[in-house]
């Protein structure tokens, strides 16, 4: 075993499979076998494997100008194309945009940049976070304790109360519904206990609200219709910013150019990674809107430095390959195709999946979906320690299809966003006989109820 620390791993089962190239929507192992890459890496490789326009450009860029930072005054080209790209393209007023590595530390920044806005207007006591349960915004110390995944605060002593994090209601109506609750119903009692316990804490102490428009790693929980109406008049109401984490749903992932839009936000602040270079380059984005960067400028002044930055912040061969992956989702109309073949997708989940015995709910938008996975389909129980959703994650493995289970027993699905209708019948087969193998394997073990 080599000696490496893997993330999001079980110490006791690292290196089970070593992928060795990839080409399209398929990834090969180093013994040659072939899998459909179903959840893009980690919801992440939008424009698939092996894109030779982008590793031109990352190329292209280290030939010029590998490495230049952009403290103390310096900057370069690609960052400030990269930024004004952005800011055309984002829904957030006169958006200002910082540059980092990945969606942790951009979660991790804009925690920051809320206390040094507030700090600057004289509201230092407007400090506080509301997130919601079964979030995941990152594994950094302020984005992992806005995370609300057990198996991210198990053992690691999060610092909740220091950071002033609140929890609120998950709005997921399958696992969170009373009796005979409608959606509406449970949307309307979530958004009392939110206002509830906004007052309880004071309006004049909370901040902002983070919120994925559509959630991945906590099962991708698409809310009711009628919630982020309710949501955002709720949070408007009391002066709490809307913080949308679009680390996986921004960028064409459902069937439009933002989650946002997809789920009707308005957003104050706006968080990228991942697809904003398809992952071929690490880099992300934390968005703000032009007052809060004005608010800011005297106390830079003051100081002498905003007092925050990483290295490869705006990393110039970083700035290339978002540049170059923006300009194909443009060029290609990569957001129009992701909603047709999305649309397919999703119908084609419900058509194959809704009736089977595993299956208690198919949800999703675009091309990012789950099934969640239950051993009763009347009550909707589920199993214990995931046991489902590692069955069937193995059983699409050895189907030649990697597929991820998420919060348990969702079984998540996430390909490329150039993936065809074609490319996804089969992936749905492939999903099929694996789930089908699974249920079968779990009855053989008595964990299916009836």
């Amino acid at each position: 075993m080599a000696p490496v620390i893997y993330p999001t791993t079980n110490f006791t089962a690292t290196e089970q499979l070593c992928l060795d190239r990839g080409e399209g929507i398929h990834v090969y192992d180093t013994d040659g076998n072939k899998y459909i890459e179903g959840l893009a890496g980690l919801w992440c490789t939008s424009l698939g494997y092996s894109n030779t326009e982008v590793m031109d450009a990352i190329t292209e860029q280290l030939h010029k100008l590998p490495f230049t930072h952009t403290f103390g005054g310096k900057t370069h080209k690609p960052i400030m194309e990269l930024a004004e790209k952005l800011k055309a393209m984002v829904p957030v007023e006169d958006a200002y945009i910082f540059f980092g590595n990945s969606g942790s530390d951009a979660n991790d920044t804009h925690y920051k940049m809320l206390r040094y806005y507030f700090n600057a207007i004289g509201k230092p006591e407007k400090r506080k976070i509301i997130t919601r349960e079964r979030g995941y915004h990152g594994v950094t110390v302020a984005a992992g304790s806005l995370t609300s995944l057990p198996a991210n605060l198990a053992h690691f002593d999060a610092p909740l109360e220091a950071l002033h994090i609140l929890r609120s209601d998950a709005p997921h109506y399958y696992t969170g519904r009373r009796g005979n609750e409608t959606e509406e119903q449970f949307v309307d009692r979530i958004i009392h206990n939110l206002e509830e316990q906004i007052l309880a804490e004071d309006p004049d102490t909370i901040a902002a609200m983070i919120v994925e428009p559509i959630t991945g790693a906590s099962g991708v929980i698409v809310p009711p219709e009628g919630y982020y109406e309710k949501l955002q008049a709720l949070l408007r109401k009391h002066g709490i910013l809307v913080w949308a984490d679009e680390v996986i749903c921004g960028f064409g992932r459902t069937g439009a150019d933002f989650g946002c839009t997809t789920m009707g936000i308005k957003p104050d602040l706006m968080t990228f990674a991942k697809q904003l270079s398809s992952a071929y380059f690490p880099i992300s984005a934390s968005v703000i809107p032009g007052y809060m960067y004005e608010a800011m400028i005297d106390q830079t002044n003051e100081v002498g430095v905003f007092g925050h930055g990483y290295t490869y912040s705006g990393h110039p061969a970083a700035c290339a390959a978002a540049l170059k992956t923006l300009e194909i989702y443009e060029r290609d109309n990569l957001f129009e195709h992701a909603a047709e073949v999305g649309a397919y997708m999703q119908a084609q989940l419900r058509e194959v999946f809704t009736d089977h015995p595993l299956v208690g709910e198919v949800r999703g938008k675009g091309l990012i979906a789950a099934l969640e996975l239950v051993s009763n389909k009347t009550t909707g129980a589920s199993f214990d320690k995931g046991a489902a959703g590692a069955a069937a994650q193995k059983a699409c493995q050895e189907n030649g299809l990697i597929l991820r289970a998420v919060a348990g027993n969702a079984l998540a699905l996430c390909p490329p966003i150039i993936i065809t209708k074609e490319e996804v019948n089969d992936m749905l087969a492939r999903m099929k006989t694996a789930v089908d193998s699974a249920y079968g394997e779990l009855k053989a073990q008595g964990l299916i109820a009836g």
